[in-house]
């Protein structure tokens, strides 16, 4: 079997990020390592959301260095890849769309309304929540199949 590398285009990307894969999201540690984390995100309009808490180490390195990486990769056989690199913008519980994107990246992966409802009330009150909206400053897709 040959494989080819094939670049995507910016319509094959965005309908790659539509399905509900996993991300792993990269931040840089205090000491410089990578910090890697697998996370639901949304893609919409050319940014990724990301949703965490802020006592996570992703969101505490964040604060240090607002630089991240995310990597959404396809399940095998698919051989596509797209990986995201760039800055992120702090979106909180006060923000009056915080609640809309929040309801929106959990629904991506759950099969209803009534179970995105039961799995967001499941979730403790405490510690509180942020959003992380990434604008690529680099985007790279890869199709090896």
């Amino acid at each position: 079997m040959t494989y080819q590398h094939v670049e995507m285009s910016q319509a094959q990307v965005a309908e790659f990020l539509q399905e509900p894969r996993f991300a792993i999201f990269g931040t840089i540690r205090r000491k410089g390592a990578p910090q890697l984390t697998p996370v639901w995100y949304l893609y919409e309009n050319g940014h990724m959301y990301v949703s965490m808490s802020i006592t996570s180490a992703k969101f505490r390195n964040l604060t240090r260095d607002p630089r991240v990486c995310i990597c959404i990769a396809a399940h095998h056989p698919d051989a596509r890849a797209v990986m995201i690199h760039g800055a992120v913008e702090l979106i909180t519980e006060q923000d009056a769309w915080f609640d809309d994107i929040h309801w929106r990246i959990t629904r991506r992966y759950c099969n209803s309304d009534k179970e995105t409802q039961t799995y967001l009330e499941s979730m403790p009150t405490e510690p509180q929540s942020v959003l992380v909206s990434i604008t690529p400053d680099k985007v790279l897709a890869e199709d090896w199949n």
